[in-house]
């Protein structure tokens, strides 16, 4: 009996502090009061309902170091929001900054140079082709930090015909790399100190990795012993080309295939969704 009145005056206390600091709150008294009544608020809000408190989220390091990457990707699309026009997490916790062509130059220059990042070391440049986008192509950047021991990915996207900045002025180890993407895909790099082909021999016609570029090339190589030097022909099948149209299986069902949403980097490329997380 005693600690029903010990509860219920200290209930009826509890709910008389609540309403004299919503009365001084309304009357434009000093901030404190709001910070001091609200967590007061929430016991309350607990003892009434000991069940109404969500569960909280487990913290793993994966999750913790998940959650460090968007942070630092919001943060750089904060500093630069002219050039990086998303963000985004892989399954795997890599960073990806997804990027206007313009925006080359000044955001290898920054994440190069700035204090917080420190990308010095170009671990690789290479390309894809989507020919179902409006920008077909799509050049990577994989930069790696020393210091922080971290990496970034970067992205960008172009066509046949609109060049992008060379990033040699900023990364002089992207030489031969963008070299090789021209080479195999088209992308032409303005600025380039040496822009030639680096993989194929001299008078290659067409890029090799294009997805419209057949698989058995346009010419054919071989050494002729009559001229007594390796001579360059056109293709001749030796069997009669045969087209084969098989569907795969999981392709006779499309009410069971999977719905992928696009995002808006990848509407102004001109292609459906990804899977990855975006910010």
């Amino acid at each position: 009996m005693a600690s029903g009145v010990r509860g219920l005056l200290s209930f009826r206390s509890l709910a008389g502090a609540h309403r004299g600091a919503a009365k001084n709150l309304s009357q434009g008294k000093s901030p404190a009061v709001q910070q001091h009544w609200h967590p007061s608020l929430s016991q309350l809000r607990t003892y009434s309902t000991p069940h109404a408190a969500p569960p909280a989220q487990e913290t793993t390091p994966g999750n913790v170091k998940r959650q460090n990457l968007i942070d630092y990707g919001q943060y750089l699309q904060g500093i630069l929001p002219k050039y990086i026009q998303q963000v985004q997490v892989t399954h795997i916790n890599e960073l990806e900054l997804l990027i206007h062509p313009e925006g080359v130059t000044p955001v290898l220059t920054f994440l190069r140079d700035h204090h917080n990042a420190q990308f010095r070391q170009l671990a690789d440049l290479t390309a894809l082709d989507v020919p179902k986008r409006v920008f077909r192509f799509e050049v990577v950047y994989n930069l790696l930090s020393l210091v922080y021991n971290a990496r970034i990915r970067v992205k960008t996207y172009t066509d046949e015909l609109t060049p992008i900045d060379s990033a040699t002025a900023v990364y002089s180890g992207a030489n031969w790399p963008e070299r090789e993407v021209w080479d195999m895909y088209g992308v032409f790099f303005a600025n380039h100190p040496d822009l030639r082909r680096i993989l194929t021999d001299y008078g290659f016609e067409g890029h090799p990795l294009r997805k419209d570029f057949p698989l058995s090339g346009y010419v054919e190589v071989r050494y002729d012993d009559e001229v007594k030097r390796v001579v360059c022909e056109p293709v001749e099948l030796s069997q009669e080309f045969r087209k084969f149209d098989l569907s795969a299986p999981w392709e006779q069902f499309p009410r069971l295939s999977p719905v992928r949403i696009s995002t808006p980097w990848e509407q102004q490329c001109g292609e459906e969704g990804r899977e990855e997380v975006t910010v």
